[in-house]
């Protein structure tokens, strides 16, 4: 038996110019006369309520899932095979498991509905993978982030701004942390766990959510997933291109972004979690020309999409390697790999870009040291406030050890680092509206200047609404821009007036009271 599957607006001018853009025609110049209003329906009319949705009984699940592990085992015993062709008999016997289940339910006189069968078949297979209930999360793509607070206790965030509770995704906390275990033993290349010795974990899921799981220190196991539905963008869709995206930058912002990459500029994304750290610089990376080599260094992979190999085949992506043995003299645990040590074998892999995905302890030092080699490089940094980006680094470069000092790091950024971009998100759920991400600021960063404090200049700051428009044109990075065909004077008129060129106004519950 088989299953089918569960089923931009024009650029603002600025003020004293005119538009030369035609007036908008009909189709095919064609004139279409509007169709008259469709009666509205009796009063009596009530409307349908929606579908309950499928239940399902899990311990059908894992009887089911046992049957088709031992199917399984029995294919694979004594014969060589291939990971596809693997894959596809797993789903030929998933489907061969779970219509079987299905008719002998129809023979007993109870009927499943078709999506009830199709929910069981995901299940199941989700089941095998050691993913359980989780599954049906990763599957949903109105979910943004979930927080997990033991087994029992779900809440969803959804796009837009929803959120609820789901039901709960294992019969016991023990049950969860299994989950989590398995999810754990499947992580990428390197090795993950969650046990009595590493109570924490940190990893991508196979869809590439990231995962945050705690037990043991905690009252009950908690996990959080934060799903990541947009891993293929660019500049122009978080410019207003994609209607599915928060509106991040406008042209303007955007030009200066695509001109700086061609540059070679080093760039620091900063802001909060959540802000839309990871999505900015997405956008930056597919600037870079295809068959250029580069190095990604992430704790667990995510900036790099299957698709975006496709475009950038010379990439280099390397992953830390959490520790699992004794300590050692220098008190790390023996067989971890850090992106701190990761940072100086990227310097011999002959490449002009370095791109960490997040710095957040002393790895801070061997990335800016670094960016003052190469050229082209950025990462991304939590810090709350644009103001405080500069000392979020002094304070990560002193973990480094006691040779560092608060000037020497204030040296080593301003030589490193040529722009800041922070990313601002406001959170209005709680007042029934949503969340609103954008770049508000994005430093340039000029130097050490007196009292051996970095100097930045504000290329772009926040207008009326928050969001970024043109402030000052660039001092130290002017020149670079000009080689690669960029003018920042054209910026001028926008600084006089004090706009941006943003594609549509920001909604906003505060702006409405």
């Amino acid at each position: 038996m088989r299953f089918e599957p569960v089923s931009a607006d024009p650029r603002r001018q600025p003020p004293g110019a005119t538009s030369t853009a035609p007036p908008l025609a009909p189709p095919n110049g064609r004139h279409h006369h509007p169709l008259p209003a469709p009666a509205p329906p009796p009063a009596t009319a009530v409307p349908p309520e929606p579908p309950a949705r499928p239940r399902v009984d899990f311990q059908v699940v894992r009887e089911l899932r046992r049957e088709l592990s031992e199917r399984l085992t029995l294919w694979q015993r004594g014969r060589e095979f291939t990971v596809d062709e693997e894959d596809t008999e797993r789903a030929r016997l998933a489907v061969e498991v779970v219509s079987g289940y299905a008719d002998s339910v129809r023979r007993a006189g109870t009927p499943m509905a078709a999506g009830e069968e199709r929910l069981l078949l995901d299940q199941v297979t989700a089941e095998l993978a050691g993913l359980g209930r989780l599954q049906t999360l990763l599957i949903d793509n109105t979910i943004e982030e979930v927080h997990i607070l033991g087994c029992d206790q779900v809440r969803i965030t959804r796009h837009g701004g929803g959120v609820d509770w789901a039901e709960p995704i294992a019969d016991s906390d023990a049950e969860l942390v299994e989950i989590l275990q398995a999810a754990a033993r499947r992580a990428g290349a390197t090795e993950r766990s969650l046990s009595t010795s590493k109570p924490t974990l940190d990893l991508q899921l196979p869809d590439g959510s990231r995962l945050a799981a705690v037990f043991l220190v905690s009252h009950r196991p908690y996990a959080v997933i934060r799903k990541h539905n947009t891993l293929d963008v660019s500049l122009d869709d978080i410019a207003g291109s994609r209607n599915d995206l928060d509106e991040m930058i406008d042209p303007l912002l955007r030009d200066f972004l695509r001109a700086s990459m061609r540059a070679g500029l080093n760039i620091m994304v900063a802001g909060l979690a959540g802000a839309g750290k990871t999505t900015v610089i997405r956008a930056l990376m597919d600037e870079i020309p295809a068959d250029e080599p580069y190095v990604l260094l992430e704790e667990s992979r995510e900036l790099l999409p299957a698709r975006r190999r496709l475009k950038h085949r010379a990439v280099m992506s390397f992953e830390s390697r959490e520790g699992h043995g004794e300590r050692g003299l220098d008190g790390r645990p023996a067989g971890e790999v850090s992106i701190a040590d990761l940072i100086p074998v990227s310097l011999r892999m002959g490449v002009l870009r370095i791109i960490v995905g997040e710095v957040r302890s002393r790895e801070i030092v061997p990335m800016l040291q670094a960016m003052t080699t190469s050229r082209g490089s950025m990462c991304t940094i939590h810090a709350r406030t644009p103001a405080g980006v500069s000392e979020r680094i002094i304070e990560l470069a002193l973990a480094h050890g006691r040779e560092m000092t608060v000037d020497q790091a204030r040296r080593m950024a301003g030589n490193a680092l040529d722009l800041i971009v922070y990313v601002t998100v406001e959170d209005e759920t709680a007042i029934g509206g949503r969340k609103h991400r954008f770049v508000s600021h994005v430093e340039e960063v000029i130097g050490v200047g007196d009292g051996n404090r970095i100097t930045t200049t504000s290329v772009f700051g926040p207008g009326p609404d928050g969001r970024a428009v043109p402030r000052h044109l660039p001092e130290r990075v002017r020149a670079q821009l000009l080689r690669v065909g960029y003018d920042a004077r054209l910026l001028g008129r926008w600084i006089e007036a004090g706009t941006g060129a943003w594609r549509r106004p920001r909604q906003t519950r505060l702006g409405q009271r």
